[in-house]
């Protein structure tokens, strides 16, 4: 049988507190302009056309 949240429970579930990795990967999102370093990258980025494919 499974309990019923009560609406303290769900409203305190919401108010986690912040971690620090959380912090810097929102800051990471907001600084790094993430299309022009893939852009940069993907030239030496494996395709898998040929030789070894690449670990997953």
């Amino acid at each position: 049988m499974t309990h019923q949240t009560s609406f303290a429970q769900a409203e305190f579930a919401d108010k986690k507190k912040v971690t620090r990795r959380e912090k810097f990967l929102a800051r990471m999102e907001e600084v790094i302009p993430w299309t022009k370093l893939l852009a940069v990258l993907e030239p030496f980025y494996p395709k898998g056309e040929r030789g070894r494919p690449p670990s997953a």
